[in-house]
């Protein structure tokens, strides 16, 4: 024998429940994707500085520093980076690389932009001289 504990009228009600709560859920699960997009683009643009500020340093780089970053990091937030500086100025080379955060909901660009800065030491080809010994 079964007991019935509610009458017809609450039958799917917990479904009704969830539906309200789902937009609720959703918005919490496009906030982490988001930040998740956010923390990746912040390590895509340091990578993206170190890779610029190395191929600067050298004494004859095979590419230029804005190449050697943006070919350092995802190609899907390479076409929005933007790299600066990277030559050999004195006896370091410093690069800056700002990657644009993408939004999960297109049109809804306003996070900006991530920038890292890197500062390498400058090739001054003494390894060459003495052949690979200081």
């Amino acid at each position: 024998m079964t007991r019935r504990t509610g009458t017809g009228r609450d039958r799917g009600q917990a479904s009704i429940e969830f539906l309200g709560f789902l937009p609720i859920l959703i918005l919490v699960a496009l906030a982490a994707v988001q930040l998740g997009i956010a923390a990746y683009a912040v390590q895509q643009a340091g990578t993206a500085a170190r890779a610029a500020a190395r191929t600067g340093s050298q004494d004859e780089p095979g590419t230029t520093p804005d190449a050697a970053g943006k070919a350092a990091i995802s190609g899907w937030l390479a076409d929005e980076t933007t790299i600066s500086d990277g030559d050999c100025n004195g006896d370091e080379a410093s690069a800056t690389a700002s990657v644009e955060i993408p939004s999960v909901i297109p049109g809804f660009d306003i996070f900006g932009s991530a920038e890292r800065s890197a500062t390498m030491p400058c090739d001054d080809g003494s390894l060459q001289a003495a052949g690979g010994r200081p």
